[in-house]
Order: structure tokens, then sequence, then C-alpha cells
């Protein structure tokens, strides 16, 4: 079965001054990941602005982006939605569309137990054929559920199309745990993208991450000195590439990888969905102005 690995791109959601979907724009982010050398695409994630989104919305996403990625690399379109109906019908609808498999975040807001969530997670796999990739996907922060090796081992052990998870807590102990659920076939990629490097030589199979669609360069460096195990080189790369994804997390990220997109002809709107707001006109400069120093610091060898 199908496994992300490398680098995977939660793409953003391009948005028309309208607040609709914005198509020609999407399609032009797909080419740019593509051509970026990237291993992945996961539309509809938590950079997606996944939870904003009606699902009619989500379903025209990903068949947009799966339609325009035409086979040339993985699309994983992220399913998980605010109750269990919604994210069966966006599960089986990615299937219909030829995704290539699916990532579904844990329930959001109310607090789960563990049997809950291994529930959960088998009534979605069972919702779709056997030989549909599914990944789960954590990311406590903001969905308030977690999961853990024995939650995934269940549900692993149950279910033979999930495999993997994309765990998104700065748990690096947590993360190697999970390396050992059922290692011949279960896949674990780090949500946090400024532990790339370290994670993969531990073991980890990639990042999953929404900074990789405006430095996809930087990423690509990383993966090319993991792939060669020059773990020193690696971590210089990565310690380049941190800098970068600190002021690019300094405000809503969101929003900025849409800044620099806008900036780089890639999409035509730096819009957000609402209740979430742009970067102000001062972000948007020290941004950009930040950008530029560390390119130029770059450039002459200052960068690392």
């Amino acid at each position: 079965m199908k496994k992300l690995y490398g680098t995977v791109v939660p793409i953003v959601t391009p948005l028309t001054e309208e607040d609709t979907v914005d198509d020609e724009s999407l399609m032009r982010l797909t080419e740019h990941v593509i051509g970026s050398g990237m291993q992945g695409l996961y539309p509809c994630g938590t950079t997606g602005e996944m939870m904003y989104l009606t699902v009619e919305e989500r379903k025209h996403i990903a068949e947009v982006t799966v339609r325009h990625a035409a086979g040339r690399i993985p699309v994983f379109v992220h399913t998980g939605a605010w109750n269990l109906k919604d994210t069966l019908e966006l599960s089986r609808h990615a299937r219909r569309i030829g995704a290539d498999g699916i990532g579904v975040v844990t329930p959001s807001f109310y607090r789960l137990s563990s049997r809950e969530l291994v529930d959960f997670y088998v009534s979605v796999a069972e919702s779709v054929p056997e030989d549909f990739p599914v990944y789960m996907y954590a990311i406590p922060q903001n969905a308030v559920n977690d999961l853990n090796p024995e939650i995934c081992e269940e549900v692993a052990s149950r279910c033979p199309n999930v495999v993997g998870v994309k765990y998104s807590y700065a748990d690096f102990a947590k993360m190697q745990e999970m390396m050992l659920v059922d290692k011949q076939r279960f896949s674990v990629l780090a949500g946090p993208d400024y532990l790339y490097a370290p994670f993969c030589a531990a073991g980890g199979d990639g990042t999953v991450s929404g900074c990789a669609q405006v430095i996809p360069e930087h990423f690509a460096g990383i993966w090319e000195a993991v792939q060669k195990k020059d773990y020193e080189l690696a971590a210089a790369r990565q310690r380049q590439t941190n800098r970068y994804i600190s002021l690019l997390n300094r405000w809503n990220n969101i929003a900025a990888f849409k800044v620099l997109l806008k900036e780089a002809g890639i999409i035509r709107t730096a819009r957000v969905r609402r209740p979430m707001e742009e970067l102000t006109a001062e972000q948007e400069r020290e941004l950009l102005e930040g950008m530029e120093r560390y390119q130029e610091e770059n450039r002459y060898g200052k960068g690392i």
C-alpha cells in the first residue's frame, strides 16, 4: 500500500476576493509543489483551513488537486471533520475521485477516551476499501484529543489500511515510540518541520510541512542530505531552515504563507477564511524584509 515519505506539503486553500475557492490559483499551487520536487500533496489539512470550509468546498478542492496532480506525486486528502458523518462522506469521496489515500485528524473539541478514539478510526478505516491507505493525525494543541502508541497499535492491528500517523506535537520521545508500532509497515510523519532532519535520522519517514510550499528548496536540501545519510549536512541545513520557519510562524503562519505565495505570483490573493485575519501591512513588510535578509545571508554563506 502507498505511504507518504520525504516532504509532504499541506497546501493552503487559495481564496478569491469574494471568499470562494480560487481554482486557477489552486492549480498553480499544485504545479508549484510538484515542480519544486516535493514528495506529496496534502490538501484540506490544518494549513488548508479545513474546519472553516464546507463539506462541498472540501470535495471541490480535493477534486481539483487530484485532477491536476494527475498521478505525478501522491495526493492524500485530509478528511477529518467536525463529526463522524462528514468524515466518512469526505473519506469515501476521496477514494472515488482517485486520491492516493487520506489523513484523518482526531475528533475535536470534546475530550474522548482511548476506546472512543480507537472506535472512531476503525469506523473510518472500514468505510473505505482495505487497500485504500489511511493516516491517523494528531494535533492535540488544536484538536484537544491526542494519540499514543497504544491507540495506534490497536487501530493498525485491526485495520490493515491504517498505514501510519502524522504526529504534529513536538514530543520527540512519543514520535520515536510510535516508530515501534508494527515496524514493518507503520509509517510515522512529523508535523513539527523544525525536527525534520533529526526525526528522519532517528528513523522517521518525513515531515508534513506548510512552510515547504514557500521555501521548498530548503526542504529538498534536507531530504537530499537525509537520503545520502549525510546527517551532518542535514543538520546544518535544518538549522538554516529553522530561521525561516521561526519567521513564518511569528504570526498566523497560514496568512504568512499566502502573502509569500501571492508575492511569488502563485496565488492571486492573501485572503484567509474568517474569523482568521490576514497579516497587517506592517507584518507583511516585516515578513518580506526578513525573507529577503535571510536569502541574502544564505547567498554569502552566513545563514548557518
